[in-house]
C-alpha cells in the first residue's frame, strides 16, 4: 500500500499571457486540477497549488507589435484579465504569479548560472535569420515569405497557414522581416543547449520502469520521443523580451520560455512561502503536474531534466496530461475565434460556473480529444443538475419543510432497503476518492451523480406525498433517510460543484463535517434546516441557439478575414492583341428592371438601358445582389458580346464586376457626370 505523502506540491500550466482563457484550457488543465486539489483540502491535507502567467517568448512580442504597444502592456492586460478569470469561476490557487516579477528573473537565472557552472550546456553555433535594418534576430514568426508548397506569399518561417505545412525559414521563397520589411541575411550566433541525448537513459529507466501507472497517453508520446532519440535544446534565443542570460558576452539573448517558465513553479512558491524548499526538495513530497497534451514533452521529459541535471529537486509523481477538448465538431482555434472564452461566459451565463464545470468534468478528454457542444451543455444542465441532482436535493428539503417543520425528523425504524441505501454513503466516498487519486475525474463525477439517482429512485418508489395521508411516521423514515443522502452529497460534492455546494451547506445549516467523517448519519434527528432554494436553473433553447449562431458568425467573419489577408492574384491570361482588345465596346448602362430567373438560385434577368437600346442580360449574380437592389445603377457592360440563351432568356451583353478577396462582390460603376451609351476605353 503506497504511503500517504507529508505534503502536496501541485502546479498547473501557466497559461500564456497573449489572450484570454478558453474551454480548452478549463478542460484540459484548471477544472480538473482544481478537482484534484479540493478534495486534498477536503481530507485536510497539507497541499498548495502554483499557477501564474507565462510572460515571455515570441507570441507575446507578435501581439505586441499588433496591438501596437509594448509586451509588458500586453501581458499587463492579458495577467490581469485570466487571473480575473479564474477567480470569478472559482479556481482558487495558493498563488498565482507571473513570470515578469522580479523574484522570477532572479530564481531562473540563478537556474541556469547552476548549470552552466555545472558543465551541464553545450555552447553551439548556428546560422539564424538577421534583419539588417532593424539590427536584430529574427525568430520563425517574424520572417513571412512565399510558401514552397502552395505560393501563399504570407506564410511564417515555421508554418504555411493556408496549406498548413511546417517549415523552416530556410524554406521560404523571398523571405522577408516582418519588422522592417528588409531581406534577412544568415548570420552566425551562439546559443547554449541542455543535452537531453546524454540524459535519455536517466529518463526512460525513471518513466517507463518506475512510472508504468502513468496515463497511457503521457507514456506513449514518452516511448515516441525516445524512439526517435533525444537531441540537445537550445536554452536561449536571440530575443529582445524575456528573463536575459546572465553571462558576460550575452548581451541580446534571453532564456527560450520552455526553459524559463516551468521554473515559475519554483520562483511562484518561492514568492508564496518562505518554506518552498520543503515542498521542492523534500522527498515526503507529492509533487503532480497538471497539464495539456501539449506540454508533455517539457514536463516529462525536459523539466525534469532541468532537476535533475541542477540536483536536490524532487521529480514529479505523476504528471496526468489530458487530449485536446474540440468545439462543435471542431479543432478549438483562437485565431479563427473558434472557442467559447471564459470570460465571456460569466459575462452571459451569471451565477452558472457549475454548470460549465460539471458539463467540462463530464467530458473530459482524458485519454482521447473529446468534443464540447452547446446542445450537450445544455442537456447536462437541465438533465442531469437540473433533473437529477437537483431535483432529488430539493424535494428532500421542501419534504421536510412541509411536513416536518424543516427540521429532521426522528425515524421511528428503518427498513432493510433503507439501511442498505444508507451504508451506501460510505461506498460511494470510497468509490470516488479511488477515482480522484487515479486522475479519473469522470468516473469520479458519475460515482457522486450516482448518490443522486439513487436518491431519486428512493423517493419516487416510496412516494411520501401520498404516504403522508395515512401514515407520518413511515415518511418520518422516508424523509430522514432523504435529508442523510442530501447532507452526504452537499459533503462529497465539494470537489465538483462549489457554487452549488455553498447553496446546499446553507439549506442544510451543515454541520462541519469532513470527507473522512462522512458516515451514514450526516444530519442528527431534531436538526434544523434553513430555507428550501433551487439550486439549478434550466437553459432554454434560444440561449443555446444563440451561441451557435455567434460561432458560426465568428467563423465566417474570421474566414473573410483570412482569405482577404493570403489573397494572391490570378495569374494573367494569354496575351490578347491590340485588335482584339480594341473590338470590346464597353459602355455606361442603367440597369431599368431586375428579377430572378424561377428555379434558379444565381441567375438574375436585367433590363439595361444601354443608351443605344434597351436589352436583356442574365446575370450569374443573385447570391450577391437583391434585384431590388440593382435597379438605378449605372453600370458598365460590354454590348457587343454574342447573343445567347440562358434557361429559355435570351441575353445580350455582360456586366462587369471585380470580386475581393473575401468574397464580395463589387460592381463596376462608372464615375463621374457619364451617360448612357458613353464608351469606355
Amino acid at each position: 500500500m503506497q504511503k500517504t505523502p507529508k505534503r502536496y506540491l501541485i502546479t498547473a500550466a501557466l497559461p500564456y499571457a497573449n489572450g484570454p482563457l478558453h474551454i480548452g484550457h478549463l478542460a484540459g488543465v484548471y477544472v480538473p486540477a482544481d478537482v484534484y486539489v479540493r478534495y486534498l483540502k477536503g481530507r485536510g491535507r497539507d497541499v498548495i497549488w502554483i499557477c501564474g502567467s507565462d510572460e515571455h517568448g515570441v507570441p507575446i512580442t507578435i501581439r505586441a507589435q499588433k496591438e501596437g504597444c509594448s509586451p509588458q502592456e500586453v501581458v499587463d492586460k492579458y495577467h490581469a484579465l485570466i487571473k480575473k478569470s479564474f477567480e470569478d469561476f472559482g479556481i482558487e490557487f495558493s498563488i498565482y504569479s507571473r513570470t515578469s516579477k522580479p523574484i522570477h528573473y532572479q530564481t531562473a537565472q540563478e537556474f541556469f548560472l547552476k548549470l552552466y557552472e555545472s558543465g551541464v550546456f553545450v555552447e553551439q553555433e548556428s546560422d539564424q535569420y538577421f534583419d539588417p535594418e532593424a539590427n536584430q534576430f529574427l525568430a520563425d514568426r517574424y520572417i513571412s515569405g512565399t510558401c514552397p508548397h502552395c505560393q501563399n506569399p504570407n506564410a511564417y518561417g515555421d508554418q504555411c497557414e493556408r496549406c498548413g505545412t511546417s517549415l523552416n525559414a530556410t524554406d521560404l521563397i523571398n523571405p522577408k522581416s516582418t519588422i522592417s520589411g528588409a531581406k534577412p541575411i544568415l548570420k552566425k550566433t551562439k546559443h547554449w543547449y541542455l543535452p537531453l541525448d546524454k540524459y535519455q537513459p536517466f529518463l526512460e529507466n525513471w518513466i517507463l520502469k518506475e512510472h508504468p501507472e502513468w496515463k497511457v497517453n503521457v507514456l506513449g508520446q514518452c516511448r515516441s520521443w525516445f524512439d526517435a532519440g533525444l537531441h540537445p535544446r537550445a536554452v536561449s534565443r536571440d530575443l529582445p523580451w524575456g528573463v536575459p542570460v546572465p553571462l558576460e558576452g550575452a548581451e541580446g539573448k534571453v532564456l527560450y520560455v520552455w526553459f524559463d517558465a516551468p521554473i515559475g513553479y519554483i520562483s511562484a512558491t518561492k514568492e508564496l512561502t518562505p518554506d518552498w524548499e520543503t515542498y521542492w526538495k523534500s522527498e515526503d513530497t507529492k509533487m503532480v503536474h497538471f497539464i495539456g497534451k501539449d506540454n508533455i514533452v517539457f514536463h516529462c521529459i525536459v523539466f525534469p531534466t532541468m532537476l535533475h541535471a541542477h540536483g536536490g529537486y524532487i521529480l514529479p509523481d505523476n504528471v496526468p496530461a489530458n487530449e485536446f477538448l474540440n468545439l462543435e465538431g471542431e479543432k478549438l482555434s483562437t485565431s479563427r475565434n473558434w472557442a467559447v472564452w471564459l470570460h465571456e461566459y460569466l459575462e452571459e451565463f451569471p451565477g452558472k460556473q457549475d454548470a460549465l464545470r460539471y458539463a467540462l468534468m463530464a467530458n473530459l478528454p482524458e485519454t482521447k480529444d473529446n468534443d464540447f457542444t452547446w446542445k450537450d451543455f445544455q442537456t447536462r444542465n437541465n438533465s442531469e443538475l437540473v433533473g437529477i441532482l437537483g431535483n432529488f436535493f430539493n424535494r428532500a428539503v421542501v419534504l421536510a419543510e412541509k411536513y416536518f417543520e424543516a427540521t429532521v425528523p426522528q425515524p421511528s425504524g428503518l427498513d432493510a432497503e433503507e439501511t442498505e441505501l444508507l451504508e451506501q454513503i460510505p461506498r460511494q466516498r470510497e468509490a470516488i476518492a479511488e477515482a480522484i487519486e487515479a486522475y479519473r475525474f469522470r468516473d469520479a463525477l458519475k460515482e457522486y451523480m450516482q448518490l443522486a439517482r439513487l436518491g431519486n429512485k428512493y423517493l419516487a418508489d416510496r412516494e411520501p406525498w401520498k404516504v403522508i395521508k395515512t401514515d407520518k411516521e413511515r415518511v418520518a423514515g422516508i424523509v430522514y433517510v432523504a435529508l442523510q443522502l442530501a447532507g452526504a452529497l452537499a459533503v462529497l460534492g465539494r470537489p465538483f460543484l462549489p457554487f452549488a455546494v455553498r447553496k446546499m451547506e446553507a439549506m442544510l445549516q451543515l454541520p462541519t463535517t469532513t470527507w473522512d467523517e462522512l458516515t451514514t448519519t450526516v444530519l442528527s434527528a431534531g436538526h434544523k434546516l434553513g430555507v428550501s432554494a433551487l439550486l439549478f436553473e434550466r437553459i432554454e433553447d434560444a440561449v443555446i441557439e444563440a451561441q451557435v449562431a455567434r460561432l458560426q458568425r465568428n467563423a465566417e467573419e474570421n474566414a473573410k478575414k483570412s482569405m482577404a489577408e493570403n489573397a494572391v492574384a490570378e495569374p494573367a491570361k494569354p496575351d490578347v492583341s491590340f485588335e482584339q482588345f480594341e473590338a470590346m465596346d464597353l459602355r455606361v448602362a442603367t440597369i431599368l428592371e431586375a428579377e430572378r430567373i424561377p428555379k434558379t438560385q444565381k441567375l438574375l434577368k436585367l433590363l439595361v438601358d444601354t443608351g443605344i437600346d434597351q436589352r436583356t442580360i442574365v446575370s450569374g449574380i443573385a447570391e450577391y445582389f437583391p434585384p431590388e437592389s440593382l435597379i438605378g445603377k449605372r453600370v458598365t457592360i460590354i454590348v457587343n458580346l454574342a447573343p445567347r440563351k440562358i434557361k429559355g432568356v435570351e441575353s445580350h451583353g455582360m456586366l462587369l464586376f471585380a470580386q475581393s478577396a473575401d468574397g464580395v462582390l463589387h460592381i463596376m460603376s462608372p464615375e463621374g457626370e457619364t451617360e448612357n451609351g458613353n464608351q469606355i476605353g
